[in-house]
């Protein structure tokens, strides 16, 4: 599950928790981006934004934490990332891409979408809308639920002065109060 992360949010946990139950995935790695290919810079540092990552899947079983990306620098090419986990991990089979129905639209536009297709499985999940929708590369679904919680909703209630436990683990509502982020 690769993602900017700024800042991580429950959604993103509820997700990689219900592509391990529904199609029975090990291990869920995030994998925060350096700098994103299609989203403007984040605003909070990479350091900042993996302190949270590991901050919030610490201690669950089945979830882990790659900075390939982030020591890689530079913009953050998913086919790249593909190719560096498949080598650095042993796997039984193609390593799982989680893509939102958000972003499905415009994979075609991303670089070398034919041979990320080929090296990963891809998962689309539900982040809009609840019907599945047309997708033209090999893929299965995940049914997991809309959560309306989104890192640009979070970032916009702590500028807002609004609180944000239940939209972020503790650790991370913790780490954004203590290091003034997004304010």
């Amino acid at each position: 599950m690769g993602g900017t992360f700024n800042p991580v949010h429950v959604g993103h946990l509820i997700l990689a928790q219900e592509v391990q139950a529904e199609l029975g995935f090990d291990t869920v790695l995030f994998v925060p981006s350096f700098l994103p290919a299609h989203k403007p810079a984040p605003d909070a540092s990479a350091e900042d934004r993996l302190a949270m990552l590991r901050a919030a899947v610490e201690g669950i079983p089945g979830f882990a934490v790659d900075e390939c990306e982030l020591r890689r620098g530079g913009v953050s090419y998913t086919i790249d990332t593909i190719e560096q986990v498949s080598r650095s991990y042993s796997l039984a089979r193609k390593p799982g891409l989680i893509v939102g129905d958000d972003l499905a639209a415009g994979f075609s536009t991303w670089r070398e979408p034919e041979a990320v297709a080929a090296a990963s499985e891809i998962v689309l999940a539900h982040r809009e809308l609840v019907e599945e929708i047309a997708f033209l590369y090999p893929h299965r679904y995940c049914h997991n639920p809309l959560v309306a919680i989104s890192s640009s909703s979070v970032r916009a209630r702590v500028r807002r002065g609004l609180p944000i436990r239940f939209h972020v683990p503790d650790a991370v509502a913790h780490h954004i109060e203590a290091r003034g982020l997004y304010r």
